[in-house]
């Protein structure tokens, strides 16, 4: 990696150049030949942190590793536009949960998008676009009359109607994803746009059609960073919960009351506080969460027990590890990232706040 790629990953008291090297590095060293990303080498895959794994590396300017990345996805996507839930260490062949889950599913839109801005490829986004296009008719086939978005199909068809509010808040995300690409291969998809103007309408009038998830920090975060929420809107959910899940210098909370915080929360929180302007806090985020990250292999650990001042769970993860590096591309400007995290250039889907 040359400096110009990677001037954009270096954060005071978060990343030096040198640090931003080694962190690339590390999610590369666990990335497989055929382009699967597996949390880490012997654990499983799934399709949501592999794609925010092949996010941070085209945000870090390695292109073809990413490029391989979804090329995997392509090369498995299920015939009805889905991926399993996990994967043994990113072999296709061996599924450790035939479930599908459907933000699992529409993320690959984001990842697909965030490629193409990253470089310009239009030849990729030709390719992926059967495979965008049928992921995301797999994801609304689940959306209920609600606009919610139910969360899984199990391996025997059955679904579960029942929907998360961090689930659905990234599949708002992804359908905004899929509309940018399809306005840019300029093939109009009506629908999708009142799918998204339902789902969004969900989010942010009706908090009874999403399971009482209210324990977990994700939920409170997730509307803001899937775009759902924004402005004053936004800004005043981050406050109100902010001393119930942020852990001063050490964090922010997984779930209350637990003593634990976590690297890949703890960024995502810093993600969402850049999109809606507080990039102070953003960076104050980042800082507090460098005692997780591992000097040897660049990578952060999972999470952090503070009350036994324990390293929980002993795992290095590479989508803890792509979540951070992306926060960090997003405050230092790098193009894609901001695009696809501002959502400034996003179709917004029909809303027009009338739905029931």
């Amino acid at each position: 990696m040359t400096a110009s790629r990677t001037e954009h990953l270096v954060l005071p008291g978060v990343l030096t150049d040198a640090e931003a090297a080694a962190t690339v590095r590390g999610i590369l060293a666990v990335q497989r030949e055929d382009g699967a990303i597996p949390w880490f080498r012997g654990h499983h895959l799934d399709p949501w942190d592999h794609i925010e794994a092949a996010m941070a590396l085209d945000a870090a300017g390695e292109h073809d590793a990413a490029e391989r990345a979804y090329e995997w996805l392509a090369r498995h996507q299920n015939r009805d536009g889905s991926w399993y839930a996990a994967y043994a260490d990113g072999d296709f062949a061996d599924v450790t949960d035939r479930g599908r889950e459907t933000n699992f599913v529409a993320y690959v839109a984001v990842g697909v998008w965030h490629h193409h801005l990253a470089t310009g490829d239009d030849t990729f986004l030709d390719r992926m676009w059967p495979v965008v296009h049928a992921a995301v008719e797999f994801v609304l086939r689940l959306q209920q009359p609600g606009g919610q978005i139910g969360w899984r199909r199990d391996d025997d068809g059955t679904d579960t109607t029942d929907a998360l509010l961090t689930g659905s808040s990234s599949v708002h995300h992804a359908l905004r994803c899929a509309l940018a690409i399809a306005e840019q291969r300029e093939e109009p998809q009506p629908d999708w746009e009142l799918a998204a103007g339902a789902l969004r309408h969900a989010i942010r009038r009706h908090p009874e059609r999403f399971l009482d998830k209210g324990r977990y920090s994700m939920d409170w975060y997730y509307p803001v960073l899937g775009g759902a929420l924004t402005g004053t809107e936004a800004r005043s959910r981050i406050a109100e919960s902010w001393d119930r899940f942020v852990v001063p210098g050490l964090g922010v909370r997984c779930v209350v009351p637990n003593p634990w915080v976590t690297g890949g929360e703890s960024a995502e929180l810093a993600l969402a506080l850049w999109a809606v302007g507080e990039s102070d806090h953003a960076l104050e985020i980042l800082q507090s969460i460098q005692h997780l990250r591992d000097a040897d292999s660049g990578l952060y650990w999972t999470g952090y027990v503070f009350e036994d001042e324990a390293i929980w769970p002993r795992e290095l993860t590479t989508w803890t590890a792509g979540s951070l590096l992306l926060a960090v591309a997003a405050l230092g400007g790098h193009e894609a990232t901001c695009q696809v995290f501002s959502g400034d250039r996003l179709p917004r889907g029909l809303d027009p706040d009338c739905c029931v």
